[in-house]
């Protein structure tokens, strides 16, 4: 079976032409990725060791905002508490602490979690669940062929 971090990287590079798509309606075409170990838990881990992948599209010596530190903190928040941070923004305010990020734009899929900054919100929430739901859909696949090709094996 192929790692986390090439079934990240394969998820990104599968909608990647659906960001380009994306971009052609929003105000900027930049967007910097994180996507989150899923195997590393909170209560295991600081959540830079968590991160399993990060990409920055467009330039990033050109942005007027730092969308790499953005995305990192709306990962980590939903990281943290296992919800997208636009659930916690507008369902669960209580779970905000101080410093924490308060524009949505992460995507929690079963244990995965992706965040993108540097468009608006809700297209930086569409690309982290296109690449979420990739990422979970192509370990799908490689489980079954990894099944189908060894019925007994017991153990990953």
């Amino acid at each position: 079976m192929k790692s986390n971090l090439e079934l990240a990287e394969s998820a990104v590079e599968l909608v990647l032409p659906a960001i380009d798509n994306m971009f052609k309606q929003a105000k900027r075409k930049e967007l910097h990725i994180v996507v989150i170990n899923p195997t590393v838990k909170p209560w295991e881990s600081d959540f830079e060791s968590a991160i399993l992948f990060q990409r920055s599209l467009g330039n990033p010596e050109s942005w007027a905002v730092e969308f790499d530190k953005l995305a990192r903190a709306k990962a980590k928040q939903a990281w943290k508490h296992s919800f997208s941070n636009i659930d916690i923004q507008s369902k669960h305010p209580t779970l905000l602490e101080e410093g924490d990020v308060l524009w949505s734009g992460s995507f929690v899929y079963g244990g995965i979690v992706v965040a993108c900054s540097g468009v608006e919100p809700e297209f930086d929430m569409l690309a982290s669940g296109l690449i979420a739901v990739a990422f979970e859909q192509l370990a799908v696949h490689e489980y079954h062929n990894d099944k189908l090709s060894e019925p007994m094996k017991t153990f990953r």
